[in-house]
């Protein structure tokens, strides 16, 4: 088994591409280890030293350190990732681990049709090229004209994260959505 490993524009996290399906569809987030109680995978990264958080895309897991050298840390996760995929073991105990968006979205009815259009720019633009940075942005909600993002994965704590939100997302909702006036994080 091959496993392929990119680094983020985010220097605390690297992206591991096993070369097999991750998850099914959706993304999951452990930034703790009592959070990764439902996935074998996440818990024994966090057995590791040094691992701050793990994150699952359909077909990459990004890891997040804290303290520690990438030099030191990437040989164990490696094992980890490899010796998890060779036992056949699932990466999530849980049923229906991966999420299908925020729970706590927020917007005023009448901005349902605006939302809709932004919810479909995010998923067929944005997403997909945070995605081959390790990380993933999702709807949180809207008011005001301003769009509330929430950053994930290597997106989340990344030094370029603003530049991403300001001159990148905020330049193209604005472009297709004239009611969109800032994006901010959540």
């Amino acid at each position: 088994m091959f496993i392929q490993t990119e680094a983020t524009p985010n220097p605390a996290t690297l992206k591991f591409i096993p070369g097999r399906p991750v998850l099914d569809h959706g993304t999951l987030e452990f930034l703790d280890p009592e959070a990764s109680k439902t996935s074998p995978l996440a818990s024994r990264l966090f057995e590791i030293e040094g691992v701050r958080g793990v994150f699952f895309g359909t077909d990459f897991i990004s890891v997040t350190k804290g303290e520690g050298e990438w030099q030191h840390l990437k040989p164990a996760i490696l094992g980890v990732i490899m010796e998890h995929y060779l036992s056949g073991a699932a990466v999530t105990d849980a049923p229906e681990a991966a999420d299908a968006g925020e729970p706590n979205e927020f917007f005023a009815p009448e901005d349902e049709e605006t939302v809709k259009t932004i919810k479909e720019l995010l998923e067929t633009r944005v997403r997909p090229a945070v995605a081959q940075d390790g990380g993933d942005i999702t709807f949180q909600g809207f008011r005001d004209g301003v769009v509330y993002l929430h950053m994930r994965g290597a997106c989340s704590g990344c030094p370029s994260s603003t530049a991403t939100l300001r001159h990148g997302i905020e330049n193209l909702l604005r472009h297709f959505v004239p009611e969109v006036q800032e994006v901010r994080p959540v």
